[in-house]
């Protein structure tokens, strides 16, 4: 059966003791929390076999986390490869809870980890997104369930997911800050001065 590239979204709430580490130190900035689970229909209907996303994990653990080359980027491309010119992020560790696959993640100091880092730090919500090869076998209903072909590629942080709730909201943050602005307005924002900064191009505001 022909491969097709599966990108998923989970549900991902991040320790605020380990955004607070990276935001107040010099060290740069680690959120911790689910990226995947196992056994569970998403809205685009697949479901993952936890044997399957698991030998896919194992690998993951053994290649690119040990050898500190786990690299994802701010918004998902549809492809197959990983950009390092967009890299946000570098994940640290992957461990199970239950069918909950958690994480340690590494915001970098990167054009692309730098915005990151602002939206978490402006309470701005982001969501999370695996990519991976593999083919899908039907179950009826509009359901699939994911082949043991799976070749798990990455996870990027993105804006808008397809999957309900599937975010990450950073809580504790710039509490008893007032928010009057529109969301998007504060999102475009926070990037125009990070671009500003480090090209030395700004835009009249």
């Amino acid at each position: 059966m022909k491969k097709s590239l599966l990108i998923e979204y989970s549900v991902f709430t991040p320790k605020t003791s380990r955004l607070n580490e990276g935001v107040e130190g010099n060290k740069n900035m680690v959120v911790e929390g689910v990226v995947q689970r196992a056994e569970e229909f998403n809205h685009n209907g697949r479901t993952y076999p936890y044997d399957v996303l698991k030998k896919e994990v194992d690998k993951y653990i053994d290649g690119p986390i040990a050898e500190n080359r786990a690299l994802g980027e701010l918004d998902h491309p549809e492809s197959a490869v990983i950009n390092l010119k967009n890299a946000s992020h570098n994940i640290k560790e992957l461990y199970w809870d239950g069918n909950d696959l958690m994480g340690k993640i590494e915001v970098l100091p990167t054009p692309s980890g730098n915005i990151l880092k602002e939206l978490f730090k402006n309470n701005i919500t982001v969501g999370i997104s695996s990519r991976g090869m593999g083919s899908v076998t039907p179950l009826g209903e509009g359901r699939v369930e994911v082949e043991d072909d799976f070749e798990l590629l990455c996870w990027d942080f993105v804006s808008t997911p397809s999957t309900h709730g599937a975010f990450m909201k950073p809580t504790g943050l710039n509490e008893g800050k007032k928010h009057t602005s529109n969301k998007y307005s504060k999102l475009n924002e926070i990037i125009s001065d990070i671009i500003c900064t480090q090209s030395g191009i700004c835009c009249l505001k």
